[in-house]
């Protein structure tokens, strides 16, 4: 299994959760938007510049507990501090990869 890249942020106001941004795994059909999850509410979409400009950094300390539980759920993670151009592409090309599967499987079934 390959590594994935997780990004750490915690918000500004209110509890101060952490969360996860995976800027590389698209979570709609145009990539978009990027996979995030936190403790509460778990795996969702994340508009990746916004939450970064609406949180913070996250401390190794702060975000132990959600790297542990991220890999309990059998993630094998590269934590980093920002993404890159590569990664957002990398993003948008998963996603592009994800509809022309779509349309092939359409294809097939209409075919039948």
């Amino acid at each position: 299994m390959s590594e994935t890249i997780v990004i750490f942020r915690k918000d500004r106001m209110g509890w101060k959760d952490c969360f996860a941004l995976f800027p590389e795994l698209p979570c709609d059909e145009f990539g978009n938007f990027c996979t995030a999850y936190q403790h509460v509410g778990q795996h969702c979409a994340a508009d990746y510049y916004g939450c970064i400009a609406q949180s913070d950094p996250a401390s190794p300390a702060e975000y132990a507990d959600l790297l542990k539980e991220l890999e309990r759920r059998g993630y094998i993670l590269s934590v980093r501090r920002r993404a890159t151009p590569e990664m957002h592409e990398r993003r948008r090309r998963i996603a592009a990869e994800w509809r022309g599967a779509a349309m092939e499987k359409q294809l097939a079934s209409a075919a039948r």
